[in-house]
């Protein structure tokens, strides 16, 4: 079974259809890339998977599981929605780190505040909030963090920043981790690092969805690849097959400005 099924997502920003039938799937373990020119429609994409835009149309399900369908008003609750996000570790291009929190306070914010809500918290309270701490600990390490998890945002280069938001995405252990082109807001050498730490999550089978214009990078790390233009998947395959051999003209005009 797919652990993602998305159908017939559609989504218009005032008269501007932004995804016109987006249907896609994934299987666990698998990495897909989204590539495609600027205002094709992928960030949108990426965000309505994430409840951050509400689709007009379509149904997503995770796991066999029906998280959104814009026919059921039940499925398009704000307080249902706020749970179901959590099925999905979104990693945005800027970092969206808060200011005012390390490195670790940042990776373990959104466990705590979901702590709070255990029946349990009051009288546990110090074992959970330990519990969070060595897990986030870890996780800075495992980005190549740890000596710098008491560093504030503003301490660390763009490279760290972006680590350290792949940490806070992985830290409520998701089923799905989404990368929005999180190296566009990085020199080349900051983005080599951020895609090392993206390659080792997938060689470890991390189920993942990549918005990205690193082509090479994409071949290389992705077991699917679909091309967006126009609000539409145009063509999809293995990345032999749409890098290597794409079918349509548009593919190849746009594979045809980057170097094979």
């Amino acid at each position: 079974m797919a652990i993602l099924e998305v159908e017939h997502l559609s989504k218009t920003f005032e008269r501007t259809e932004v995804l016109k039938d987006i249907n896609f799937s994934l299987e666990k373990g698998q990495v897909v890339s989204l590539i495609g020119s600027s205002g094709s429609g992928k960030t949108t994409c990426l965000r309505c998977l994430n409840f951050l835009e509400r689709p007009d149309t379509g149904i997503i399900r995770v796991n066999g599981e029906t998280l959104f369908d814009a026919n059921d008003p039940v499925t398009t609750q704000e307080e249902a929605i706020r749970k179901k996000r959590l099925h999905f570790g979104l990693v945005f291009q800027s970092f969206n780190l808060f200011p005012q929190y390390t490195a670790l306070g940042n990776v373990m914010l959104a466990s705590e505040l979901l702590a709070k809500e255990r029946p349990d918290y009051k009288e546990n309270k110090r074992t959970i909030h330990e519990e969070i701490e060595h897990k986030a600990e870890a996780l800075l390490v495992q980005m190549g963090l740890g000596d710098r998890m008491k560093n504030y945002p503003h301490q660390l280069s763009g490279g760290q920043c972006q680590r350290v938001a792949i940490a806070r995405a992985l830290a409520l252990q998701p089923d799905i981790l989404c990368f929005d082109e999180p190296t566009s807001a990085l020199d080349p050498e900051l983005t080599g690092e951020v895609l090392r730490v993206i390659k080792e999550l997938a060689e470890q089978r991390t189920t993942m969805i990549i918005v990205t214009h690193e082509m090479a990078f994409a071949r290389d790390v992705s077991n699917h690849v679909i091309f967006m233009d126009d609000g539409r998947i145009l063509e999809e395959g293995t990345p032999e097959e749409v890098f290597g051999n794409p079918r349509e003209a548009r593919t190849q005009q746009f594979l045809g400005h980057f170097v094979q």
